[in-house]
C-alpha cells in the first residue's frame, strides 16, 4: 500500500508539475500548482514528515497559490500578446533547454557516488525525537549561519525584485506627505475684501 501511494503521490506531481507549464489558461495553471503541492505534501507524509507536509498546505495552497490565483484573476493579461512574445523566443528556448539536457546527461553519465554517501544523507537527530523538534535542532542548532545566510539572500533577492520592477509614473500627482505638514499657513491663505454687492 506503501508503494502503490508513493507512485501515486509522485505520477500526481510530474503530471500537474508538466500541466502547470503547458496549461493555456494562467488560472488552470495554478489550479495544476495546487494539485502538485498536495502530492508533495502526500509524499512528506509517507516519509514520516508531517509537519513540513501540514506547512506545505498551509502556506503554499493556503497562501501563495491562493494569491497567484487572485493576483492572474485580477490582471487583465493580453493573452494573444503573450503567446506571441512565446512563439517569438521559442527557437531561444529550444535550444537553451537542449544545452541543459546535455550537461545534466554529461553529469549524470560521470556521477559516482561514495560508499558513505547513503549514511551522510540520514537526518543526524535520534529516533525518539519528534519530527518538529528535530527540524528545529537541526535549523536553529546545527546549521543555523546557513539558515541565517540564506535568509539575508532571500531578503536581497526580494528588494532587488522589487526595485527593478518599481516604475515611477510622471504623469499621475503623487501626494507629498511631507510637503504637506511643514507648509506654512501664512504663505497658503490670503484673504480677500470683498465689498458688500461685489463679486469674487
Amino acid at each position: 500500500m506503501m508503494t502503490f501511494a508513493f507512485y501515486l503521490f509522485a505520477i500526481c506531481v510530474c503530471v500537474s508539475g508538466f500541466m502547470v507549464v503547458m496549461a493555456r489558461n494562467p488560472v488552470h495553471s495554478v489550479l495544476w500548482l495546487i494539485l502538485a503541492f498536495c502530492a508533495a505534501s502526500g509524499l512528506f507524509v509517507l516519509q514520516g514528515a508531517e509537519f513540513v507536509a501540514m506547512l506545505l498546505i498551509i502556506v503554499y495552497v493556503g497562501a501563495v497559490a491562493v494569491l497567484f490565483l487572485f493576483v492572474v484573476m485580477m490582471l487583465d493579461v493580453d493573452f494573444a500578446q503573450l503567446k506571441g512574445e512565446f512563439a517569438r523566443y521559442l527557437p531561444l528556448a529550444l535550444l537553451i533547454s537542449l544545452v541543459m539536457l546535455a550537461q545534466l546527461g554529461i553529469v549524470y553519465g560521470s556521477w559516482q557516488s561514495a560508499e558513505i554517501a547513503p549514511a551522510q544523507r540520514v537526518a543526524p537527530i535520534m529516533s525518539e525525537i519528534h519530527n518538529t523538534r528535530g527540524i528545529g535542532l537541526i535549523m536553529y542548532d546545527r546549521y543555523l549561519l546557513p539558515f541565517q545566510i540564506s535568509g539575508m539572500i532571500l531578503l536581497v533577492a526580494m528588494i532587488g525584485a522589487i526595485t527593478l520592477t518599481m516604475r515611477h509614473r510622471k504623469d499621475i500627482k503623487r501626494q507629498d506627505v511631507l510637503k504637506q505638514m511643514y507648509a506654512d499657513p501664512a504663505t497658503r491663505m490670503e484673504l480677500k475684501d470683498v465689498k458688500p454687492g461685489q463679486g469674487l
